[in-house]
């Protein structure tokens, strides 16, 4: 069985955002079989259709990172009951042009993080559903909801016992879903 390389996207660009702890423990639990690795989108500008024909260096260099990727993980807080502007941008520039979507048939899973109690219920829906519009078959089960993220790690920063447990779960439930998929 072959390493399959996976793009994570973190929807937060705060330095000390929780979502980027949540990401980079995934990372650490991830099994042998999947390779980890985020893929900044902070420095993107926004999407300009009219900038396709020089598209600027930033997308391009995101558009082959992702093309390179055998599958996708995202993982965001909720801005509004919706996802980050910074991500929805990297879900654009990633979509186009029209028909050269660097996201069709990878397969995803997202896990969302919130310091309120539902754990950014309303993004993971919202990027779930962007995704299925552009083939990306996303991992049903189980669901990574974290409220009260702030719980979530103990007073030196690292994660709980418990989130470490449910974080492990998810993570080698998404690797059997992209050794199925892939």
């Amino acid at each position: 069985m072959s390493q399959k390389r996976i793009a994570i996207l973190v929807g937060s660009l705060r330095k000390e955002s929780f979502n980027r702890k949540i990401a980079n423990a995934l990372k650490a639990l991830a099994p042998e079989s999947l390779s980890l690795e985020i893929v900044e989108i902070g420095d993107m500008p926004h999407y300009n259709e009219d900038s396709e024909s020089n598209p600027p260096p930033s997308w391009t260099a995101f558009r082959e990172r992702i093309k390179a990727a055998d599958g996708v993980l995202f993982v965001t807080p909720e801005y509004n009951r919706s996802i980050p502007g910074v991500l929805k941008n990297a879900i654009d520039v990633g979509s186009r042009p029209y028909g050269d979507s660097v996201w069709n048939g990878k397969p995803g899973a997202v896990a969302s993080a919130s310091p309120g109690g539902i754990g950014a219920f309303g993004a993971t829906h919202i990027l779930r559903q962007s995704m299925v519009s552009l083939n990306v078959p996303m991992m049903q089960q189980p669901e990574a909801y974290i409220g009260n993220v702030a719980q979530a790690f103990d007073e030196q920063g690292r994660l709980t016992e418990r989130t470490g447990d449910f974080l492990k779960k998810f993570i080698d439930a998404y690797a059997a879903w992209v050794q199925r998929l892939t």
